[in-house]
């Protein structure tokens, strides 16, 4: 499965990306994370369904007490990318 997500809120700044990254290698996902210009968090996230809506919901909490998540648009397909790993850019 393959999501595409921008989450807004406090994101940057705060640790959200190199959250990101750690709980999607527990996850055991692919893709990356990578802050936009408008403040916003692009993500695009790939591996098994489960872990991909398990891994969404831990990112909606907020993943720190730092980060607050106000919206996040997600876009899932079932066509993925081929990511190797997950990195931050």
């Amino acid at each position: 499965m393959h999501a595409h997500v921008i989450v807004s809120g406090r994101v940057q700044g705060v640790g959200f990306r190199a959250t990101a990254w750690q709980k999607a290698s527990e996850y055991g996902l692919n893709g990356y994370a990578r802050n936009l210009s408008d403040g916003t968090v692009e993500m695009e996230i790939e591996g098994s369904e489960d872990s991909v809506e398990d891994y969404l919901k831990e990112v909606k909490k907020g993943l720190s007490p730092f980060i607050r998540v106000e919206n996040m648009e997600v876009t899932r397909s079932e066509t993925e990318k081929g990511f190797k790993r997950f990195r931050m850019e």
